[in-house]
């Protein structure tokens, strides 16, 4: 059987287009504790503001706890990322 790397599969095509801000809440999650593969915090930072921004309070916890660990580049990274797929998506 074929095995994919999921970082190859671009989110919008996993996605669906109505999926609720608890799902993107996992989707930081995963990416946070390595679930997702290695442990990639600029991802996991991302899907927590795509899901604040969607409106899981919860989020905002966890957004600020990966924010203790990453540095500015990391962060501002992570923010450009949730907006462009907010704008698509």
């Amino acid at each position: 059987m074929a095995r994919m790397e999921m970082n190859a599969v671009p989110a919008s095509l996993v996605i669906p287009a109505e999926v609720s801000a608890e799902a993107y809440y996992e989707l930081g999650l995963m990416h946070a504790s390595g679930r997702a593969g290695a442990v990639d915090l600029v991802k996991a930072q991302m899907w927590f503001n795509v899901a604040f921004a969607r409106g899981c309070a919860r989020a905002a916890v966890h957004r600020q706890e990966l924010a203790l660990e990453m540095n500015r580049d990391e962060i501002a990274s992570a923010l450009r990322e949730a907006r462009a797929f907010l704008t698509r998506h």
